[in-house]
């Protein structure tokens, strides 16, 4: 395992990298100390997964993120001292896997990374395809399509996607489609939920303000709709 580590904290840097060591598996720890230099790594020397700061001299976390997710579903992980909600939406919304702020939990960390990996790499590769709502799941492939064309989707996107389309037409909890997607240590973490459905919705509804697939049910959670066209 490759992992990045962008802090401009040389310390939070050494930190993270030590705890790692005492993960399961050998880990090779790259470094980064700016947004610049997070980006050329992720270039070069191809990275498993970034745990990525925010508050970075130059380009900041956030851009670093947005610059990032134009061409890469690479796995990222936030760990910053801003843990306000806003920035945590923002952080998930712009495509970060998992968000953390320091202080933190070396062990709680290396968990998460563990996670976050486990979610984002090969699946089961099941036979088949699930088709709603003029969409076609190519469960082998994990790739969506409506016609020809692909609908791009993060993995963790994609999970969340079939999850809903295996049970068409039911209201599925907030809950279990947490702990479903993300993990039983996730099934608090509404806004998680929250973001997620909202970025499926940009993608694969025809008026994402007006969803007809996936429906919101109050006090419950989400359902996505039977109909086929």
């Amino acid at each position: 395992m490759k992992v990045l580590v962008v802090d401009d904290e040389p310390d939070v840097r050494a930190l993270v990298a030590t705890a790692l060591g005492y993960g399961s598996g050998p880990v090779e720890v790259i470094e980064a100390g700016d947004g610049d230099e997070a980006l050329a790594q992720i270039r070069d020397a191809r990275p498993d997964i970034v745990v990525l700061d925010l508050a970075l001299p130059g380009r900041d976390g956030f851009s670093v993120l947005e610059q990032l997710r134009r061409t890469s579903m690479l796995p990222v992980i936030v760990l910053t001292a801003r843990g306000l909600e806003h920035d945590k939406i923002r952080g998930l919304e712009l495509g970060a896997d998992d968000y953390m702020t320091k202080p933190f939990s070396p062990r709680e960390l290396v968990l998460r990374i563990q996670t976050v990996l486990r979610r984002s790499g090969p699946q089961d590769r099941r036979p088949g395809s699930i088709e709603r709502g003029g969409l076609r799941l190519d469960l082998a492939a994990r790739q969506v399509h409506r016609g020809d064309a692909e609908i791009r989707l993060t993995p963790t996107e994609f999970n969340l996607l079939v999850e809903l389309a295996n049970r068409a037409g039911e209201a599925i909890s907030h809950e279990a489609l947490l702990t479903k997607v993300w993990g039983p240590e996730y099934r608090t973490e509404g806004h998680y939920l929250k973001v997620y459905i909202g970025r499926l919705r940009d993608k694969i509804e025809s008026d994402p303000a007006a969803p007809r697939l996936i429906q919101t049910v109050r006090g419950v959670g989400y359902r996505l709709a039977l109909t086929k066209d």
